[in-house]
């Protein structure tokens, strides 16, 4: 599109998580000095464009948002395509404000939207979003490297009390179907046991290994995803609710696990759920440079009229993917990559 008097709007959807400043940052920075682009920020995710919720968005703006947590534009698990009349109010928002293309910053949930509302004529650039690290067209999505290092600190720190009291202590993490987060942290914090969704996990296999740490005079630590499954059970429910993307909210299988360890091996356990703690404060430096990095090249792909991709990381380049491909299948743990670990149990 050349360098041609534009305004871009950007908005972050889903749950977030460290980096979305940077990205933000990283956009108006490159949109303003780069091109003289006008960055209108929308509220709240997709809430923002359908309710026509803005924020304008200068360099004065961005100019101390790089270590921030959360997002200076706020966010929301909306759906426009479950919203009466939702499409049509954002194209109406969009010509409202003479917002000629979008970048989205989010997760599946989010990029899915966006590859959606492109095929219904709405360009829109996306930005891969999920501490999760779920998303199979980028090999790492900023927020990740945050929240492994904020669960590897808790498991460090709760290593110390268990040993303390000689008891087992289970940490719950996030991981609704990807269990890259239980892996990562579980590992460098030298657990004993960890659980992911992608396998189903026997309870009396954990037990085993329990017994053994203990037998060696050690206190157990299990590192659990909240979507981990035990053999023939289900998820472990936190609540019956869905969002707009029909996803229930998941939690709760840390406690049930302590609770059957306790009974099983008559030692005292514990569980500890880090939740919404994994989310929030500021992103590592990893995440800032990425972050960082995803929003400078979604500048570009605006400025080259490429609509319907994501920016995404391949190696240690930033490439351009098809948002139908970001958004095909989710990046889950490998079976082989499960099995590494192993050797660490008990």
């Amino acid at each position: 599109m050349g360098d041609e008097q534009m305004r871009i709007g950007v908005l972050t959807g889903g749950g977030d998580c460290p980096g979305l400043n940077a990205v933000i940052r990283g956009v108006v920075r490159k949109g303003v000095e780069t091109h003289g682009w006008d960055v209108l920020g929308f509220r709240n995710g997709w809430q923002g464009p359908i309710e026509g919720l803005t924020k304008p968005i200068g360099l004065a703006d961005v100019e101390d948002i790089l270590t921030r947590g959360g997002t200076i534009l706020g966010s929301s698990r909306t759906n426009p395509y479950k919203v009466e009349g939702g499409v049509e109010a954002i194209r109406k928002t969009l010509k409202e404000h003479g917002v000629d293309a979008l970048i989205a910053i989010g997760g599946e949930d989010t990029l899915g939207v966006a590859k959606r509302l492109t095929d219904d004529g709405i360009g829109v650039v996306g930005v891969p979003k999920t501490i999760d690290n779920d998303l199979g067209a980028t090999d790492y999505t900023f927020g990740f490297d945050t929240a492994v290092h904020i669960a590897t600190e808790a498991i460090d720190r709760l290593r110390t009390t268990a040993e303390s009291h000689h008891r087992a202590l289970v940490v719950e993490v996030m991981g609704r179907h990807a269990g890259w987060i239980a892996l990562h942290s579980g590992l460098a914090g030298g657990a004993n046991v960890i659980l992911v969704p992608e396998r189903e996990f026997d309870v009396d296999q954990v037990v085993t290994w329990v017994e053994r740490r203990f037998e060696k005079q050690y206190a157990p630590i299990i590192v659990v995803a909240e979507g981990a499954i035990p053999q023939g059970g289900a998820e472990v429910l936190h609540s019956g609710e869905k969002d707009a993307f029909g996803h229930v909210r998941l939690g709760g299988v840390g406690t049930w696990l302590a609770e059957e360890i306790a009974q099983r091996t008559g030692k005292e356990s514990r569980a500890v759920v880090l939740g919404h703690v994994q989310r929030g404060g500021i992103p590592t430096a990893y995440d800032r440079v990425l972050a960082t990095r995803f929003g400078l090249h979604a500048v570009d792909a605006v400025a080259d009229g490429d609509f319907g991709v994501m920016v995404a990381l391949k190696g240690t380049d930033i490439v351009r993917v098809k948002l139908s491909e970001a958004t095909a299948e989710l990046k889950t743990v490998p079976l082989e990559r499960y099995q590494e670990a192993e050797v660490f149990f008990g």
